[in-house]
């Protein structure tokens, strides 16, 4: 399997940010591209300064973010910042402005440059994502509009803008995009600067969230799970040239763009959802908590704490059994394990219980990792092998996971 904790192997980001309303939004933008997986480093006109502070991205980033061509002298008198707009153009995979102005969108267009970022998107041979923001009739100018043209022409991406209630008071085209369809956006465009498809031909079925089952009209049986590992393999499949299946138990989560989402409550809609699709996988990832039991009787009314309840329960199926049971001919399967150590012998009796090809044993235990945590850790453990991935995002994580699939699928093992 691939080095866990390869850093080369992270995205580089960078994130323009222009003078608006929306720039704040930039921040959760950094942190949602982090999430995926991403370095981000951030360029700053001297307009978004008076929206946002840089020390709020440096803060994010750990990167000093750039804002000006000529800022502090180094010792022989050249501006640091002259080198740097070309050194972070070509150190970037991808670059986003987000929010873009009609003022830097013409710039673009026109091939000015007069400042840090406009000087580095001339010089980056990146591909480029653009999410503008502006005022409804700003957007629609023939101006506006034939800058957008040129642009797309030369081959930049456009992440068109949400209608809605502006901060002017306008109602229209002009707020800026989700912040989730952004970050996808700039996932995607990875992708063409040589992110590994290695998946294209493969179906992947994913379980995400935790299951509910209910014990009465209005309470149930649920866990701690965000969902957030599911979803961040779900999108690192798609990333990687794969058609992804997610069935997902209720989260607060945005499915990723290009998966079919199947939402599900309960154990058993999950299992019986799993096995409808099941014919089309060609890798299971069961990275859902299924609640192992339920109640053995759902009252039809609110239970009263007056006079006590003793609440029987039952065992749900083992969904990743009923599928390892009934899989086709070369379907690949992967389950999860939340235990609270890293006993790798214990994960290894799991999974042949479901009967899986390898389990990723999670040590919920750790703080700061696992369950309603961005971050995880965790072993690829097989019959013969045992990968230790190291504390990363989740989104990172769920590239080592696919590495491991890659690597049954081509090796029989863990390379």
């Amino acid at each position: 399997m691939a080095d866990f904790n390869n850093r080369e192997q992270m995205p580089r980001v960078v994130v323009g940010v222009c003078g608006g309303v929306a720039a704040y939004k930039a921040a959760e933008l950094v942190r949602a591209l982090q999430q995926r997986g991403c370095e981000v480093r951030v360029a700053m006109t001297r307009a978004a300064e008076e929206f946002v502070r840089p020390l709020t991205f440096s803060s994010l980033t750990g990167h000093r973010v750039m804002t000006s061509l000529w800022e502090e002298a180094n010792e022989t008198g050249a501006a640091v910042a002259e080198i740097e707009h070309i050194a972070e153009a070509q150190w970037a995979d991808v670059v986003v402005i987000a929010p873009a102005t009609a003022h830097t969108i013409a710039k673009m267009a026109h091939g000015l440059a007069d400042d840090f970022l406009s000087t580095m998107l001339l010089a980056t041979p990146a591909p480029v994502v653009v999410a503008p923001a502006m005022n409804v009739n700003m957007w629609n100018h023939a101006a506006t509009r034939a800058s957008v043209a040129t642009l797309r022409e030369r081959g930049v991406t456009f992440v068109e803008p949400d209608s809605g209630y502006l901060a002017c008071g306008m109602v229209g085209s002009g707020r800026l995009a989700n912040v989730e369809t952004i970050a996808q956006a700039v996932i995607d465009a990875v992708g063409s600067r040589g992110v590994k498809q290695d998946l294209v031909g493969e179906t992947v079925l994913v379980t995400a969230g935790g299951t509910r089952e209910a014990i009465d009209p209005v309470r149930f049986l649920g866990n701690r799970s965000s969902g957030k590992m599911g979803y961040a393999i779900a999108e690192a499949a798609r990333a990687r040239g794969a058609e992804v299946i997610l069935i997902s138990a209720p989260t607060a989560l945005v499915a990723p763009v290009g998966c079919a989402l199947v939402p599900v409550t309960t154990a058993e809609e999950m299992r019986a959802a799993v096995m409808e699709h099941l014919a089309r996988a060609t890798v299971v990832i069961g990275a859902a908590a299924v609640s192992d039991f339920r109640a053995a009787r759902v009252s039809e009314a609110k239970l009263r704490r007056e006079g006590g309840t003793t609440l029987e329960l039952e065992a749900t199926e083992d969904i990743l059994r009923g599928v390892s049971d009934t899989r086709g001919p070369g379907t690949l399967v992967i389950a999860f394990a939340a235990e609270m150590d890293s006993d790798v012998e214990r994960a290894r009796v799991k999974m042949r219980a479901k009967g899986a090809d390898a389990i990723v044993l999670n040590d919920v235990s750790r703080a700061g990792v696992g369950f309603e945590s961005d971050r995880n850790a965790a072993v690829f453990v097989t019959a013969d092998a045992a990968v230790e991935i190291p504390e990363m995002t989740k989104r990172a994580m769920a590239d080592r996971v696919l590495d491991g699939v890659v690597a049954l699928r081509v090796y029989g093992r863990p390379a």
